[in-house]
């Protein structure tokens, strides 16, 4: 009989830095819990843990301060990250309501709970969350797309371009302008690189 591996997720409270990791790394590998990501806060299994391994987990994780959210609140927290991202679809004219109540009508909870969880887990407040993946998005689409700045901003649901670009400098420290400059250098040096590497292989 061949057993079906199913990997599992798991969200961990107080981990705010990449010490952090490095020390859930640790436990992880000690146990013997095979892993595909850790992030500040979320871990991805590759496989099924067992209960005890679970339980052993848990303890090593309160003894270095942290600690396992319960499974009801891992699947809180999984909801609640998928309707933020579904939060992004819609701009204020859309939603008709604050994001804070349709998240709490979404998920049929107290947006204060909520959030209280969340920056537990996550380290940040849900708005600052939802701000940081708007920001990324940004970066995409300056570097990636042909789009305009006034463009982006219309798509991400900013009210113009100067709130986008007031928001990009005080969450990054560039202007829109150098970072895709600074990006554009990047893909060049590399692919410079990239040309004189293969070359020198040829020779």
């Amino acid at each position: 009989m061949i057993f079906k591996k199913i990997a599992m997720k798991l969200f961990i409270k107080n981990m705010v830095c990449n010490r952090c990791l490095t020390t859930v790394k640790n436990e992880l590998n000690r146990i013997g819990i095979k892993y595909d990501t850790v992030e500040l806060g979320e871990v991805n299994t590759k496989d099924k843990i067992l209960p005890s391994q679970l339980v052993q987990f848990d303890t090593a994780l309160r003894k270095t301060g942290f600690e396992l959210i319960n499974g009801e609140h891992n699947n809180l927290i999984e909801r609640l990250k998928a309707t933020l991202v579904d939060l992004e679809k819609y701009s204020d004219e859309d939603l008709k309501v604050s994001f804070s109540d349709y998240i709490s009508l979404s998920l049929d909870d107290n947006f204060i709970s909520l959030n209280t969880l969340f920056a537990e887990i996550e380290g940040v407040t849900i708005e600052k969350f939802i701000i940081k993946r708007k920001i990324e998005l940004v970066k995409e689409l300056l570097v990636y797309d042909d789009l305009s700045l006034d463009e982006i901003a219309l798509k991400l649901h900013y009210s113009n371009a100067a709130e986008l670009s007031r928001q990009f400098k005080r969450i990054t420290g560039l202007t829109t302008f150098h970072f895709k400059q600074l990006r554009t250098f990047r893909s060049k040096e590399q692919e410079y690189n990239r040309l004189v590497t293969k070359h020198d292989l040829l020779l």
